[in-house]
């Protein structure tokens, strides 16, 4: 990014991160399509790496998961060998991820299907950056219990909560989700303590990344066209929330009151890890 001085970069990356596709990041930085998709991939693996070698002997007490769907290239229902053979990955892609219901923090983020393999990748991705025993709730998604107790073994309290489902509104089918009418908290290892059995964080995380970041909005043409990209836009997201968005409850970023970091990061900061 020799050509790129240091400030067009941070207003690329400021753009993107508020939920702007990289088409109209060109037309209002100026920047051309290919630059800006470069500096995407380069940031995104050194957020991802900073990310990888600082989030360790985390201090957690509380975390919840969940997975948030996108596609890469097509809906999965329109993969074909000819796309796959072009294009690489394509289809649905799942992301999972991880928050800690205290600091805000999301500690681990995994790209991959909605499958046991992913699953397992995933939870062992988090218990290896946790110090100490956690409190942990997924929804009802069945192929957790072998991935929680493959990783975790029997130092964890975890608990499922799962939702009752009704029928959608009559005409409103295609878009809109069936309506939840019910929870069931199920204890499924230790002792978790009821009052926190809860996903409301993770699910209100979901929706900050639908609303940041442009590829996962529905109805429209911003999707991620290689998966490459679709996993670097993920980590400078995650980066971006971590260390630099100051969430309002808690007046400090999440890698702030996870002590993590002990300052404020800037744009300028992302923008200095690339080296």
């Amino acid at each position: 990014m020799n050509r790129l001085d240091k400030i067009k970069q941070m207003q690329v990356v400021s753009a993107l991160v508020e939920g702007n596709s990289i088409r109209a990041t060109v037309r209002m930085t100026g920047v051309a399509k290919n630059t800006i998709a470069k500096l995407l991939i380069e940031l995104g693996d050194a957020c991802s790496k900073y990310m990888n070698d600082h989030f360790t002997n985390l201090k957690c007490e509380r975390l919840q998961v969940d997975e948030l769907w996108s596609f890469v290239g097509c809906k999965q229902k329109n993969v074909t060998a000819k796309k796959v053979e072009r294009d690489g990955i394509c289809g649905d892609v799942w992301t999972w991820i991880a928050i800690d219901a205290d600091t805000k923090l999301i500690p681990s983020f995994v790209l991959g299907q909605r499958d046991p393999l992913t699953a397992r990748v995933f939870m062992e991705d988090l218990a290896g950056r946790l110090a100490n025993r956690v409190q942990l709730t997924s929804d009802g998604l069945k192929i957790y219990l072998k991935a929680v107790k493959d990783s975790f073994g029997n130092e964890i309290d975890y608990a499922m909560l799962v939702k009752i489902y009704g029928n959608p509104t009559e005409g409103q089918k295609r878009y809109s989700p069936a309506e939840c009418i019910g929870c069931e908290a199920k204890r499924i290892k230790g002792d978790p303590d009821p009052k926190h059995i809860s996903t409301s964080y993770i699910e209100r995380q979901n929706l900050t990344v639908r609303m940041h970041n442009r590829r996962f909005t529905r109805l429209t043409n911003a999707f991620s066209k290689k998966i490459d990209n679709h996993a670097a836009s993920m980590a400078i997201h995650y980066m971006h929330y971590n260390f630099v968005r100051i969430h309002q409850s808690l007046r400090v970023t999440p890698a702030m009151a996870a002590g993590v970091t002990d300052r404020l990061w800037s744009m300028e900061d992302i923008i200095a890890l690339l080296g």
